[in-house]
């Protein structure tokens, strides 16, 4: 079911379309019409995320339900586009499987390794970019799926970036990048945002929590999120198992009511993400180099507020860059 729909295509759009991109995560779609050059001329989202879909018949339904009026009234003009999709639509449990690229990769790397739907679609083509996967020396392997694309869009929309860069992709399955000569040459993630989702619902910190079913789980307290971050930031000999029993003591005790408890509880988990990262980049030789931010806008600040408590400061902050990295490597593979 579509949730949000910009705007409806109009003759220009329909003229100007080049490419049909999709951003097909675990939890969401975003479909995106693109002219030359990555512009989005109208936009589809929806909740119909990857891993609420089962089978290869449930995903092609799903792609022809959100984006059959696009294709019907591009057909109606006399015209196909191709469609190029990344995500978790491309793991073992999305539409196809698409095999990892092993890092380092850039854009050709990348684009040289799409996979291809062979069912029909009433796109031009449809293709499904790679994954990639990293496997230092040290220590276990890595994955990312979809914030590959998102790198090489904020590399492609910002050249500056492509020497070296340390970019970090809050969500919940945070991401720490190294851009080294316009590759992605190594990443760490942090399950940040699902260990806090699942702390709130399915642990003992749960009770004491704000949840969305008896309180405005969105209130912001600064003040105490930071009181997180430096509790984490200044742990000690307290690991972080003994400093989230801790925010389950601040409760009992009605030291912190249960929205406090809530910014306590995300400023620890996000505090510990960003005292390794911070250890992650140094030793990955980018303790220098610029230090980005992509995500969603209010995620983004959170990190931002926590940063500075490390003496941190971000050298940009990008919304979502998916599209110029879904246009590029859409271009670099001939496809547009």
């Amino acid at each position: 079911m579509v949730s949000e729909q910009h705007h409806s295509l109009t003759a220009t759009d329909i003229a100007s379309a080049r490419l049909i991109g999709i951003d097909w995560g675990s939890t969401g779609f975003r479909g995106f019409l693109m002219a030359d050059e990555g512009v989005v001329l109208a936009t589809i989202t929806s909740a119909s995320g990857a891993s609420s879909i089962q089978g290869a018949a449930g995903f092609a339904a799903t792609f022809s339900s959100l984006l059959g009026d696009w294709f019907a009234q591009l057909q109606q003009a006399g015209k196909q586009v191709p469609a190029l999709a990344c995500g978790m639509v491309g793991s073992q449990h999305g539409w196809m499987e698409v095999p990892y690229v092993d890092c380092p990769a850039n854009a050709t790397q990348i684009a040289a390794q799409l996979g291809r739907i062979q069912e029909a679609t009433a796109a031009a083509s449809f293709q499904i970019v790679p994954g990639l996967l990293y496997s230092p020396a040290d220590s276990a392997p890595d994955v990312m799926r979809g914030e590959e694309t998102q790198l090489i869009g904020a590399i492609t929309a910002y050249p500056a970036l492509q020497p070296e860069a340390c970019v970090v992709l809050p969500g919940t399955h945070s991401k720490w990048a190294r851009i080294h000569n316009g590759s992605i040459t190594g990443f760490a993630t942090h399950m940040t945002g699902e260990l806090f989702a699942v702390l709130r619902q399915h642990s003992v910190l749960g009770r004491l929590l704000c949840t969305e079913a008896n309180a405005e789980n969105n209130a912001e307290d600064t003040p105490t999120f930071i009181a997180g971050v430096e509790a984490a930031r200044d742990q000690g000999d307290a690991g972080l198992t003994h400093q989230l029993f801790a925010v389950r003591t601040l409760g009992i005790i009605h030291q912190h009511n249960g929205v406090a408890l809530n910014n306590y509880l995300s400023g620890l988990l996000i505090g510990h993400e960003i005292k390794v990262g911070l250890a992650w980049r140094e030793s990955a030789g980018l303790a220098t180099a610029p230090l980005v931010l992509i995500g969603d806008t209010r995620l983004c600040e959170r990190y931002q507020r926590a940063l500075m408590c490390f003496e941190q400061t971000h050298s940009l902050v990008l919304s979502n860059t998916a599209p110029q990295g879904l246009w590029h490597i859409a271009r670099t593979a001939a496809l547009v």
